[in-house]
């Protein structure tokens, strides 16, 4: 059984052990150094926003964050989702997620965007599921430590339109409370 938490400054251990077990092709895909412990130490000080996904032992299988953008794009958030590579398709993920969209909802964002590589087409397609569509397709924007090339999608969720069907449903109220 998996838990969906906000992240706590104590799981600063866990997160780090969450990111070290990544393969070197995902850490390719991930733009902050996550390696780094004061990168760490940084996402547990401010944990708005942010949530982890524990295993029944009480390990951090998951990790994702709604990062608002400054400026003139402080109502657009920007998401993270990490993942253990052993706790893949079984839906922590799409837990994170939604928990994530629930939590931006709340606190007023109005866009969220996520940023993947084209070739996640697993991913892609969760996040289509979960209401994302297309913004952008960025052609070899993205350089692995091999120095391939990848192209890179930007998605995006628009809370306005997420709000306009829960008010057509009627349940904007219920989640609200």
């Amino acid at each position: 059984m998996t838990t969906i938490r906000s992240l706590v400054a104590t799981d600063a251990v866990g997160l780090a052990d969450l990111f070290a077990s990544l393969s070197e092709s995902d850490r390719t895909l991930i733009r902050e150094d996550l390696h780094d412990t004061s990168a760490v130490g940084r996402l547990v000080a401010h944990p708005d926003l942010h949530w982890v996904a524990t295993s029944d032992d009480g390990a951090l299988v998951g990790y994702c964050a709604i990062d608002r953008l400054p400026g003139w794009s402080d109502h657009v958030g920007e998401l993270r989702l990490v993942v253990r590579a052993s706790g893949r398709g079984a839906g922590i993920g799409r837990s994170l997620v939604r928990t994530a969209l629930l939590g931006a909802l709340s606190a007023g964002v109005g866009k969220v965007v996520v940023e993947l590589v084209a070739e996640q087409e697993p991913v892609l397609q969760m996040f289509s599921e979960l209401g994302f569509t297309g913004e952008a397709l960025l052609r070899d924007h993205i350089r692995d430590r091999d120095g391939r090339l990848h192209d890179l999608v930007m998605l995006a969720y628009l809370a306005r339109d997420a709000h306009e069907l829960l008010d057509t449903v009627g349940i904007t109220d219920a989640i609200q409370a």
